[in-house]
């Protein structure tokens, strides 16, 4: 949902500008545009793959299910989201 609200937001900002978009700003309101029409049908398809609602159809974390090296508690199948954790846990210890 988050992703579909960003592009909404992206392409409303530069189709309601004072000029009409031309070269450039016209490139990104398509590409906004599109990835809102992605992330709209993706609502309409339930959860992908990773069960994950912000990221249906990012990549799976190869470390899913890994009994040599299992995920956190609570952890899903999702890599964007297990990354964003990853990084955030790294922020937090001292000395680093």
């Amino acid at each position: 949902m988050r992703e579909l609200q960003a592009a909404l937001r992206t392409a409303s900002d530069v189709a309601f500008d004072q000029e009409p978009p031309a070269g450039e700003q016209a490139a990104v309101l398509v590409d906004a545009l599109r990835r809102a029409l992605v992330a709209a049908q993706a609502l309409t398809e339930g959860p992908g793959e990773t069960g994950c609602r912000e990221h249906p159809r990012g990549a799976v974390d190869p470390l899913y299910g890994d009994p040599e090296d299992p995920l956190p508690p609570g952890w899903g199948r999702c890599l964007l989201c297990n990354d964003r954790r990853r990084r955030a846990s790294t922020r937090r210890r001292p000395g680093r």
